[in-house]
């Protein structure tokens, strides 16, 4: 499990810093282009960010719904800021304001505000509420909740940025002070360097990892399908489930993640569950960890929480993979996001690989309903942000290089 996803301390509410005048001037120093330069990418292109202006002319409450493919996005976003000459307010795992003080600094000054993801944080979900409410700033939800490392599928999206949105729509119509509106924003990354040279030395390691010798002269999708192969079936083995080849990658994975998750359900939640793999984990999560962030249990407790909290953070790993995603002429962009995934999950760390670009494109609004729907299965208003985002990847795959290997 990535070192300092989940901290082991009694939250508290990080807010941003209020004037944008240190965001300006971070923009115009260029410190999130040095950064993004860190990362790799050269170069950034706005798409459609008139559409973000006129609602901010408009007066309406704005949020901002982006896909979340790298742990790079945040920054990316601020591309936009520039743009568009308005800043935003951004809701960011309370992890991320834990790591230094310089960075804590960056992330607050850039319009951050931490939220608990593994409890109900009420002082956070106001704040993003009443941001809208007095359309302040336009507010940016990353709603699948984590990075996914898939830039072409979307994971499920979670309803807390819906009922925020809502919720501002409500009190806005009831002081009749206008709108609340969401804008799907689509992230596009571009490797434009050499592929095969990017991954032969990741697959190399990861092969070595394994005690084969590497596989240079295999073609790379062949020999990242043998690597992946070997890897699940690695933790099949670790968990006592007994390979099958007449299963579909998709079926493996489904029984791997539900023989991690339905004990750990039965237990905390009485019954198991039939929701999206992130919903499941972060329900699982908001049961396991706080009393760990209390430091109230006994060493023996602690540690078997951990596991169980290590278990839901395999079943997010196992969700990252899309089966067919390296089907039929897969894209460059593709191939190496399998490549960088494989590195994460194993070491918790990932090299740079560049040059690359982004794209960032803005969609049109979506006017929020004051209305709630109750009893419905799925969230209308999240239904149509996942369908427009889903709608914008599938466009912008037309950027991306078919591998020639």
């Amino acid at each position: 499990m990535q070192e300092g996803i989940l901290i082991e301390k009694p939250y508290q509410f990080v807010p941003p810093i209020a004037s944008a005048l240190p965001l300006k001037a971070l923009l115009r120093l260029g410190v999130h282009r040095y950064l993004l330069r860190r990362q790799g990418i050269v170069s950034c292109e706005v798409r459609n960010a008139d559409r973000l202006k006129q609602s901010v002319a408009d007066g309406h409450g704005v949020m901002l719904t982006p896909n979340h493919p790298r742990t790079s996005d945040p920054v990316v976003m601020c591309e936009l800021t520039a743009a568009t000459g308005s800043p935003f307010y951004t809701m960011a795992s309370w992890h991320l304001f834990n790591q230094n003080l310089r960075d804590t600094l960056v992330i607050r000054t850039m319009g951050g505000f931490s939220v608990n993801r593994e409890g109900l944080d009420k002082t956070s979900v106001d704040f993003a509420i009443k941001a809208l409410q007095n359309a302040d700033r336009p507010l940016l939800i990353f709603p699948e909740g984590t990075t996914s490392r898939t830039n072409d599928q979307l994971m499920a999206l979670m309803d807390g940025p819906a009922f925020i949105a809502t919720t501002a729509a409500k009190r806005r119509a009831k002081n009749s002070s206008g709108k609340v509106v969401v804008h799907p924003v689509g992230i596009r990354y571009i490797f434009d360097g050499d592929l095969v040279a990017a991954c032969d030395p990741v697959l190399t390691d990861i092969e070595h990892k394994l005690t084969w010798r590497p596989q240079a002269e295999q073609p790379v999708v062949d020999r990242i399908i043998k690597v992946g192969d070997a890897l699940l079936r690695l933790k099949e083995l670790q968990y006592g489930i007994l390979p099958d080849n007449q299963l579909s990658l998709k079926q493996r994975q489904n029984n791997l993640v539900n023989h991690l998750l339905c004990p750990l359900e039965q237990e905390w939640l009485g019954a198991t569950s039939d929701a999206g793999i992130a919903i499941r984990i972060k329900n699982l999560r908001v049961k396991i960890f706080p009393d760990l962030s209390l430091n109230k249990l006994s060493p023996t407790e602690r540690k078997r929480r951990w596991r169980q909290l290590e278990d839901t953070y395999l079943a997010q790993q196992i969700d990252c993979y899309p089966e067919q995603y390296l089907a039929e002429e897969p894209s460059v962009d593709r191939i190496l996001e399998t490549v960088e995934k494989f590195e994460e999950d194993l070491t918790d760390r990932c090299r740079i690989h560049k040059p690359m670009r982004v794209i960032i494109d803005v969609d049109e609004a979506i006017e929020v309903s004051p209305e709630r729907v109750r009893g419905a299965k799925t969230n209308p208003l999240t239904a149509q942000i996942q369908s427009r985002l889903e709608a914008k990847l599938k466009e912008l795959q037309a950027e991306s290089r078919t591998f020639q290997g």
